[in-house]
């Protein structure tokens, strides 16, 4: 009888950030291509700090004026932008809710705690990861409230209390620092970046198929 071959398993750097629409899609993409693949190819994730906006501040800024600004973008191109990446979330089963009203915040401390939850036990990052993601772009919460961030640490079964004192101190701003300065050496200034084996890159939020194929390769190359 012909031994059953195991699924060969890969190390991926999923780098992001919390407030980045195109590293939900990413993500969501990823890990279906991940499940069609089921047998052939496993993974290990870990996430990544980057930040898009390192110098928001606490009140945020209006999406919108953010956009127009950083981009060029006028209303009109921001609106349109928002309805295409809406549909695509959709798609992979995410609801987006973010409209003309939406905020971007600064979200280093969102960083520091999925710092944190990656040493808290198996799947408890991905989850927070997750539980940020809906937060933000589903429920439009403020990523640099404490106490969003706390409900959010709770909701996924994670230590209210410890996460409270990770965020009143200075605990894992060196860590995430240094893993953000690690990969701007590394050539990555956009998000996503999906670093697998420490060897291959894939950029952008990927079709399923285009995850699959390059899955596939990697897998086979391994």
């Amino acid at each position: 009888m012909k031994a059953r071959r195991m699924p060969q398993k890969l190390k991926i750097d999923f780098v992001s950030d919390v407030s980045c629409p195109w590293c939900i899609i990413g993500l969501r993409g990823l890990e279906t291509a991940l499940e069609n693949l089921k047998g052939e190819v496993s993974a290990e994730i870990h996430f990544q700090p980057f930040e898009l906006n390192p110098q928001m501040g606490p009140e945020g800024q209006n999406i919108v004026e953010h956009i127009g600004q950083k981009y060029g973008s006028t209303p009109d191109q921001s609106a349109e932008a928002r309805k295409m990446i809406r549909l695509r979330a959709a798609d992979l089963g995410f609801e987006m809710r973010m409209n003309e009203e939406s905020r971007i915040y600064n979200t280093f401390d969102a960083h520091r705690l999925l710092h944190w939850a990656e040493g808290e036990g198996a799947g408890k990052q991905a989850a927070l990861k997750h539980a940020l993601f809906s937060a933000y772009f589903t429920e439009g919460r403020n990523m640099s409230d404490s106490e969003v961030l706390i409900a959010e640490v709770e909701r996924v079964g994670l230590d209210p209390k410890r996460a409270r004192a990770i965020l009143q101190s200075t605990e894992y701003a060196d860590a995430v620092r240094a893993q953000q300065k690690f990969y701007r050496e590394q050539g990555i200034h956009a998000v996503p970046a999906i670093v697998i084996n420490e060897r291959y890159l894939i950029s952008g939020g990927q079709p399923v198929a285009t995850f699959e194929k390059a899955l596939k390769e990697i897998a086979a190359a391994a």
